[in-house]
């Protein structure tokens, strides 16, 4: 039964004694914050710059013509997403939903964090005393009235889940633990693997564009409700290149610590944007540990910012490095694409590359030409530089399903390594050679970009 409790009160306040301000505005007090660059990020400082085509348009799409636009200072990751990275986020999903089966489990048959095996999975509000007046305060008055009866509860981080099935603690422990492989008929060479269709991230978020532009409806009609299969297609090295064998990338790519510092792939627009909420979500629950104040939202760059840290500083540059050329000095390319007439191992590689390979641009970039095409937080509307803002821009149409990639590819020619150009791909659709990369908002004191990176302030 949820309790509601009413005050109505008239207060007049002729003095206070205690306050401490002397009776002057000084302002609600807090703790000081203090920028901290995310780990693997750097900052883009803001300013001004050409956006679209900096040579002419020899292929005619005449989707990109030249505008000036401003963007604001922002963090971005250094290289792409790497598989190990991406592995630290299927794993949380895989180890919270063992987690959560286990806690329901114990749940169901009446076990206590006090039993052994299972029961010290429960859920940490199986023994009351264990929770804040406030925790229980929620658990008598919310828990179990929503869709789903467990939302809410919390779980028991604290034991190790085992793996190993000849440690399984108990019978409910191994009953659990066989619902996450895949079905033994579908084995082969005595190996179970984890069943991915199970490894589903659910996550929120509000759709503050629609909800600033209609009064109509209440705040929750624009909290939108996602469940991201998280686990990336590696069928994609098979799918995307008819009669070709690419088993081996098919096999080992993602799982592999052969590959852990390549870049992700196999990923879908809606899968990049589920990492980026779940790597908030993973941050900000550390900060809250520590009582500190919660971080920006990680999100996927929108195309201006995405062409705007590419450039690195450079005004009109056909690439990061500058350009027009494509081999450095030393008559070595410079970027992992294809090159000549479809020589994929000129390069010096045949499919992609380490994520920190080849020289970064003038912000410490790497390969924002090249290697993998790259998710942007945009959709593809070829007349979008006409009516876009000159102010952080981004179009961003949920109707659309034409998601930006920006960067070109291993197995793309150099046209599509230019900067300006711009490509798409479906949102649920996945790719050998499209990955991303995430940026934060930048929170301080404003760091403009005077005329080279090295005069921020």
């Amino acid at each position: 039964m949820k309790k509601l409790v009413a005050f109505t009160a008239i207060i007049f306040v002729l003095y206070s004694c205690n306050s401490g301000d002397r009776g002057e505005l000084i302002g609600t007090q807090g703790q000081k914050w203090h920028p901290e660059k995310p780990f693997g990020m750097v900052l883009i400082p803001g300013g001004s710059f050409i956006m679209g085509k900096s040579d002419d348009d020899f292929v005619a799409v005449n989707d990109a013509p030249t505008k000036t636009v401003t963007v604001r200072s922002f963090y971005m990751d250094e290289t792409e997403i790497t598989n190990a990275e991406y592995r630290q986020f299927v794993n949380w999903v895989r180890d919270s939903i063992v987690r959560l089966k286990l806690a329901i489990i114990a749940d169901e048959f009446g076990l206590t964090p006090e039993d052994e095996g299972t029961g010290q999975y429960a859920f940490v509000d199986q023994e009351n005393e264990e929770m804040t007046p406030y925790e229980q305060y929620m658990y008598d008055n919310y828990f179990g009235m929503g869709d789903d009866f467990y939302e809410g509860r919390k779980v028991n981080n604290r034991p190790e889940i085992i793996w190993d099935t000849a440690n399984y603690p108990d019978e409910y422990y191994s009953e659990v633990m066989d619902t996450m492989y895949i079905p033994t008929e579908e084995s082969y060479n005595g190996v179970r693997t984890i069943d991915v269709s199970k490894l589903n991230f659910q996550y929120t978020w509000m759709d503050i564009q629609s909800a600033a532009r209609d009064f109509n409806k209440r705040r929750k009609d624009y909290i939108i409700k996602e469940v991201v299969n998280v686990y990336p297609d590696t069928t994609v090295w098979i799918k995307d290149y008819n009669y070709s064998y690419n088993e081996p990338m098919h096999n080992d790519y993602f799982w592999h610590q052969a590959y852990g510092e390549y870049p992700v792939v196999g990923v879908n627009w809606r899968q990049a944007k589920a990492f980026a909420a779940w790597r908030t979500l993973y941050k900000n629950s550390y900060q809250k540990s520590r009582r500190r104040q919660h971080v920006n939202s990680f999100r996927l760059p929108s195309e201006a910012e995405w062409e705007y840290a590419a450039r690195g500083g450079l005004e009109s540059a056909t690439y990061p490095w500058g350009g027009p050329y494509i081999k450095n000095d030393r008559g070595c390319f410079r970027a992992n694409f294809k090159p000549l007439r479809g020589d994929y191992s000129a390069d010096q590689a045949l499919y992609t590359v380490e994520a920190k390979s080849y020289e970064p641009n003038d912000y410490g970039l790497y390969n924002m030409s090249g290697n993998v095409a790259e998710w942007v937080d945009s959709s593809y509307e070829p007349s979008s530089y006409d009516f876009s803002s000159n102010m952080n821009p981004n179009v961003n149409d949920t109707d659309n399903l034409r998601k930006v990639v920006r960067g070109g590819s291993w197995k793309d020619i150099a046209y599509f390594l230019q900067v300006s150009s711009r490509d798409y791909e479906y949102r649920d659709s996945a790719r050998s050679y499209i990955g991303f990369r995430t940026v934060q908002d930048y929170m301080g004191t404003d760091v403009i970009l005077n005329e080279k990176f090295g005069d921020a302030r």
